[in-house]
């Protein structure tokens, strides 16, 4: 089914991922790289075909290590990718903005993972029933037990693919500006404003019928990285 090796060494770096600047920057390691994925939403997936080279935002799901993807069957993105095209998909949480005393050391505090690979299909239908819930539970934890869940004809019109987490890097940037010597006594305000994703109170459908309550999981998403709103 989906279950894999749950602890990895770490993505693997090559000619295309390794880290030639910053390279203290490199977090590659396993738990590094699960917590950002398993924090992230949303991931931009690229590819080229004989047209131009595109990237596509698209949800997606991590079970072990392999991340999924999906979407319609008749996804151009996905299709591509099923056919041989090699993706590159990226994560990137933003942690902060970067206020240095100068403009040319002003950045953002952040935690990314790359990955390089190829996709495949998915085809077995009980795999597809599984990434289905996986990819419930990775938007909102526990939403799987509640939504119906897909019928075969739903599952045909759906194009799953999954990319295995071997090649790639993941990046991170934390703390303060890092200033020129010279620039340190400029009367000039710096440091970071942190940046956080909030979950607001959810906003029932106006079609529910009477007496339906709002689940505990939407009003406290117990999501890494989530706050509550107002």
């Amino acid at each position: 089914m989906v279950e894999r090796d749950p602890s990895p060494p770490g993505l693997r770096a090559s000619s295309r991922t390794q880290l030639r600047r910053k390279r203290e920057r490199d977090r590659s390691d396993w738990d590094t790289v699960t917590s950002i994925l398993d924090e992230g939403l949303l991931c931009h997936v690229g590819f080229a075909d004989a047209t131009g080279t595109y990237v596509v935002p698209m949800a997606y799901a991590r079970v072990g290590d392999v991340l999924y993807l999906h979407g319609a069957a008749g996804n151009r993105t996905l299709r591509a990718l099923a056919a041989g095209a090699q993706a590159c998909v990226t994560v990137t949480l933003l942690d902060g903005l970067v206020l240095s005393r100068s403009a040319f050391h002003h950045s953002v505090n952040y935690r990314s993972v790359m990955l390089l690979g190829q996709a495949t299909p998915v085809v077995d239908e009980d795999e597809q029933r599984a990434v289905a819930t996986a990819l419930l539970d990775h938007l909102v934890p526990g939403r799987s037990k509640d939504a119906r869940p897909p019928v075969s004809s739903e599952l045909r019109s759906t194009l799953m693919l999954k990319l295995p987490l071997e090649e790639g890097s993941a990046k991170v940037r934390t703390g303060p500006p890092a200033d020129d010597p010279e620039d340190m006594e400029l009367g000039i305000w710096a440091g970071e404003i942190p940046v956080r994703l909030v979950a607001d109170p959810p906003v029932p459908d106006p079609g529910l019928h009477d007496g339906v309550a709002t689940p505990t999981y939407a009003t406290d998403p117990r999501r890494p990285g989530w706050t509550g709103g107002h």
